[in-house]
């Protein structure tokens, strides 16, 4: 593989890495800093995709790597064809994985403070949560979790 393929990959998988929206997951940044926590109980759970928007890395990738694969295919006019195929093919494959990628499941939970007011936060399906459950919501006032 020559050089500027395997920075285009590396840079398409560069481009994927993200942390998930999680309820268990803190960002350095977030650590010793105070949260207000707030007790209540969850009404309701409802599954939700949580939908991170496209960079534009994978079609970009996709398309760099189909293109230069399709270039090899023949000689003159036909490499140029088979290069113009392979980058729209790569370009469309390399669309649809970042869209996979950049979907999660995620819950939307209801929860009914001991306050008496009721919020929803969003966050990933990585923790199950039933109705009844007694729940913290953990705020920064930026961002609420919900955790156990």
């Amino acid at each position: 593989m020559k050089a500027p393929s395997l920075f285009l990959l590396a840079a398409l998988l560069a481009g994927c890495a993200t942390a998930p929206p999680s309820g268990n997951v803190y960002r350095a940044y977030q650590t010793q800093s105070e949260q207000v926590v707030r007790i209540g109980t969850v009404e309701s759970v409802r599954n939700v995709v949580i939908v991170n928007p496209d960079s534009g890395v994978g079609t970009m990738g996709g398309a760099a790597l189909g293109g230069l694969a399709g270039s090899t295919v023949g000689h003159g006019r036909g490499s140029a064809a088979a290069g113009i195929v392979g980058a729209i093919a790569g370009g469309v494959l390399g669309h649809h994985t970042e869209a996979s990628v950049n979907n999660r499941p995620g819950f939307e939970i209801t929860v009914r403070l001991d306050s008496g007011e009721l919020r929803a936060i969003t966050q990933a399906a990585d923790e199950l949560f039933r109705p009844g459950e007694r729940v913290r919501l953990l705020s920064n006032g930026y961002m609420t979790r919900v955790t156990h």
